[in-house]
């Protein structure tokens, strides 16, 4: 299994082989999103009622979904504008003819072996053969974990449970080995446990899909169907070991630190030195067993299923790892049962498409470093310290200000917000790929390579001091993130742009788009989580026992409040398990109010200056609706209600508007409308 890290804090037609493309079919420059759009408001729909309708009506009823992707929205084309950016860097760093440097050579190469979908096909199972002869081999139950060991590395196969490096929950200084569950390809352990129509038509449907794969790696269709059902029979069981998302939230619930000797007591039919000396692990004594019930599962699995099931498991993992990257019938058969089944997706992404976001995700940091010499300047970056030095001012009148907080635990939160560093458009240094091969000619080869770096690459961590300046995002990925443990705050150049950032536009657009997602990765270290770690990374109380009282009061209402919002027809919302995007998003756009009215306060006249017929406060407030303009395939919809920490685009709108007093004064709403109501949720 792959290195594990946690993170608090959002893939496939055919192609000539590169060399081979016709540039008259080179894709088209995709629009780029706006950071104020007048013609995505629908000025028939009352902002008082709902503000997402107003903000986003026309926008949704012109921007149907494309028939590649399951959800489109303003992150979607901004995501899709960078992909397109990045594929025109990558195909002239494929070109074998062209002068190239070191880096260039190396993800040029990556992208051309994966857009030659001729010696993909030509290859077809054989490119997986000598994975699928190490299982093959697999003799005893007693060797599985060897087996597991070998597959991971230097395969890169994922197997039953994830091992690897990560902090100290509880000394943020140190790094130690961690393991925790894993094993499932079905996207949540709800879809193997949850008694419903929809749920066991989908698993019905998977082990149908499991069938098809056995077939076309060579089974006959007796041995196929014995196969997919053993591993339904592995991967259900696994699932009900797991714990959920919503627990898998609170830091108390995955930290059990143990030697390694009570861990083999906990699976004695597994041997993690056999293990460890497969994947070359280093010496340790201790480790956080984040999940044990998952492993005292996994180890009655092992002791009540026969070899020959373990076998079927273990091909499956390998098949279902590869298969994006197989012959098109492999590519086919996965999209059809994982994109469109599952999701809705109409048709499979241009190859391009694919190719491009394995590039990055493969080689990111040597394929952003050049990326952000292009679409990432000095200035914008100078911008945006200005930007978040006014969010953490504001944050910290914000705190002084709580009603419910103690003195004692404001200074406290004070402390912890002065110690959070700020991480902005790319690393201070470059990752070294130097040890990475790739070949031209080996796509599978070079996928197993990148993951194979990846895992030595977190597993060399351990003992070693905490690298402050690592990132766990790629430079053009529209994201954000707040890391716990590093106390940090994380902003890739990709999403340094419309709409969320444009200094052609007035403040309010700005401070209403990437101000609020700067809040919001601020916010994010006092949510329900967040709050748990002190300003060094460590979990620790910094609460009062009556200020945390107080503090879950407030999450409670949030939770009760999200639970009632529809994610699709019949399909509510998990409010525990979207707290605490929920509380950033509202914490975020306070904030964010707070930083502008502060800024234009700078600048007096500013305040009542309308733009469009707009004032400041309510572009501000449109700025931020639009960000979350989007449409949602209804399986995609219900997909994520079980999986994403986010509310959909809608609710994180309305939810944080209807919070927020001030929108209904921007806006000259009666109090008691949807938007203004009479009693509202603030935790911060």
């Amino acid at each position: 299994m792959k290195s594990l890290q946690i993170v608090v804090a959002l893939l496939l037609c055919t192609c000539l082989a590169h060399g081979q493309s016709n540039p008259a079919q080179a894709p088209p420059e995709p629009k780029a999103p706006q950071s104020f759009d007048l013609t995505a408001i629908d000025k028939t729909a009352d902002p008082c009622t709902d503000f997402y309708q107003y903000a986003c009506g026309n926008w949704k009823k012109n921007n149907p979904i494309p028939p590649d992707q399951v959800r489109w929205g303003q992150f979607d084309q901004l995501k899709e504008r960078n992909d397109w950016l990045l594929y025109r860097e990558l195909e002239t760093a494929a070109n074998p003819d062209a002068k190239r440097t070191a880096l260039e050579q190396k993800y040029g190469d990556f992208y051309a072996a994966c857009m030659n979908t001729q010696l993909a096909d030509q290859k077809g199972i054989a490119a997986l053969q000598p994975a699928l002869d190490t299982i093959s081999a697999l003799s005893d139950k007693k060797q599985l974990a060897a087996v597991l060991g070998t597959l991971e590395i230097p395969h890169g196969i994922s197997g039953l449970f994830s091992f690897g490096v990560g902090q100290d929950q509880k000394d943020s200084t140190r790094q130690i080995a961690q393991a925790g569950q894993a094993g499932l390809s079905l996207p949540d352990r709800d879809y193997y446990l949850l008694q419903n129509p929809r749920q066991q038509k989908i698993r019905d449907e998977y082990v149908a899909h499991m069938r098809k794969m056995f077939q076309l790696a060579g089974d006959t269709p007796e041995k196929a169907a014995s196969e997919a059902q053993s591993v339904m029979t592995i991967e259900t069981a696994l699932a009900q070991g797991s714990m959920s998302r919503t627990d898998l939230r609170d830091p108390a619930k995955r930290y059990h630190i143990m030697t390694l000797e009570d861990l083999g007591k906990l699976t004695p039919d597994f041997d993690w030195l056999a293990y460890l000396h497969g994947i070359s692990m280093g010496f340790f004594q201790t480790l956080n067993v984040m999940t044990p019930d998952f492993f005292t599962a996994m180890n009655a699995l092992i002791d009540a299923q026969g070899l020959d099931a373990w076998k079927s498991y273990l091909r499956w993992r390998a098949l279902h790892d590869a298969a994006p990257w197989l012959s098109k019938a492999f590519v086919d058969e996965n999209f059809d049962f994982f994109a469109r089944d599952l999701l809705g997706q109409t048709e499979i992404e241009p190859r391009w498409k694919r190719c491009t976001q394995a590039t990055d995700g493969a080689l990111g940091e040597a394929v952003g470093q050049d990326w952000v010499k292009t679409y990432f300047s000095p200035e914008k970056k100078e911008n945006m310290v200005k930007l978040v030095t006014a969010l953490e001012a504001a944050l910290a009148e914000d705190i002084q200000q709580l009603p419910w907080m103690s003195e004692a635990t404001k200074k406290n939160a004070e402390e912890k917000l002065a110690l959070i560093r700020n991480k902005i458009g790319y690393p201070e240094h470059w990752r070294d790929y130097s040890t990475l091969e790739i070949k031209r000619d080996d796509l599978l080869g070079n996928i197993a390579r990148a993951s194979v770096y990846e895992d030595r690459r977190n597993l060399n961590k351990l003992g070693k001091p905490v690298d402050e300046t690592e990132w766990r995002m790629t430079p053009p990925t529209v994201n954000a993130y707040y890391s716990p443990g590093m106390n940090d705050i994380n902003f890739p150049a990709g999403i340094l742009q419309p709409p969320f950032y444009d200094f052609s536009k007035d403040p309010a657009v700005n401070f209403g788009g990437i101000g609020v997602v700067i809040g919001h990765e601020m916010t994010h270290g006092f949510d329900d989580q967040g709050s748990k770690f002190d300003g060094h990374g460590n979990v620790r109380e910094w609460q009062s026992p009556a200020d945390r009282k107080a503090f879950t009061e407030r999450t409670d209402c949030e939770v009760k409040e999200y639970g009632s919002f529809e994610a699709a027809p019949g399909q509510k919302l998990n409010g525990s398990l979207t707290l605490g995007e929920n509380t950033a998003d509202n914490g975020g756009l306070r904030l964010a109010y707070s930083a502008l009215m502060a800024t234009l306060a700078q600048e007096p006249g500013t305040a009542a200056t309308e733009i469009d017929g707009y004032t400041p406060a309510q572009r501000f407030f449109l700025a931020f609706g639009q960000v979350w303009c989007q449409n949602v395939r209804e399986q995609a919809a219900r997909s994520r209600a079980l999986t994403d920490p986010h509310s959909p685009g809608e609710w994180r709108v309305n939810g944080s508007v209807q919070n927020f007093d001030e929108f209904g004064k921007a806006f000259s709403c009666k109090k008691g409308a949807p938007m203004y109501p009479e009693n509202s949720c603030r935790v911060w």
